[in-house]
């Protein structure tokens, strides 16, 4: 559906489920399938790009409890997403959190907040990589509580900033990024919380 408040010319709200659920780790398997195909569906329907995120909690710029996506199409892919065509994503096999459906979570080694997680694989799939999304959001929940966090898919991945931390005058105005969890230690704890079924990673 439009956004009532759109920031874009054009601005779209995906609502994840017809139950009040307040967190995409809550989701079931047929809502989380749904949210995949209606991404793929709008995507290509648009000649240009469309940029899907998910914002979960006020300070993460969500200004509703009921867990959505927003996707914005756009004449040409937005600089970031630039910036990483022609470039693979490789994870540090340390760091992996989860796996699931061929692909990995992995905490990144330079993560600018604790927890900053990338979902990818190959091949990468939409509906494979918004599972393992799932999962590791549960994950952060049963180590973190119910943290604000964004998550926007590039091309072949999806990015996972959980928004534990303030952004401050260091963060904002140099580029310097002050994360006060090791990601040794974030991907530790979270392969050891329960995801959303209970079961742990082998």
């Amino acid at each position: 559906m439009p956004n009532l408040y759109p920031a874009f010319e054009r601005q779209e709200v995906v609502v994840h489920s017809p139950r009040h659920v307040r967190t995409f780790a809550d989701l079931a398997d047929d809502e989380v399938a749904a949210v995949a195909q209606a991404w793929e569906a709008r995507m290509a329907a648009e000649p240009g790009y469309v940029h899907a995120c998910i914002n979960e909690g006020p300070a993460a710029g969500s200004s509703l409890a009921h867990s959505h996506s927003q996707l914005v199409p756009l004449a040409e892919p937005p600089p970031e997403v630039a910036r990483e065509m022609g470039r693979s994503l490789e994870l540090v096999d340390s760091l992996v959190v989860a796996e699931q459906g061929g692909l990995r979570a992995a905490v990144q080694p330079a993560g600018r907040l604790p927890y900053e997680m990338a979902i990818a694989g190959e091949p990468f799939a939409l509906e494979a990589a918004l599972f393992l999304l799932r999962e590791v959001i549960a994950r952060l929940r049963a180590v973190e509580g119910a943290v604000p966090w964004n998550a926007w898919l590039h091309a072949r991945h999806l990015e996972v900033v959980p928004r534990l931390n303030v952004l401050a005058g260091i963060e904002l105005g140099a580029g310097i990024y002050v994360n006060t969890v090791a990601p040794e230690d974030a991907a530790a704890a979270l392969r050891e919380a329960a995801g959303p079924t209970g079961a742990r990673r082998v």
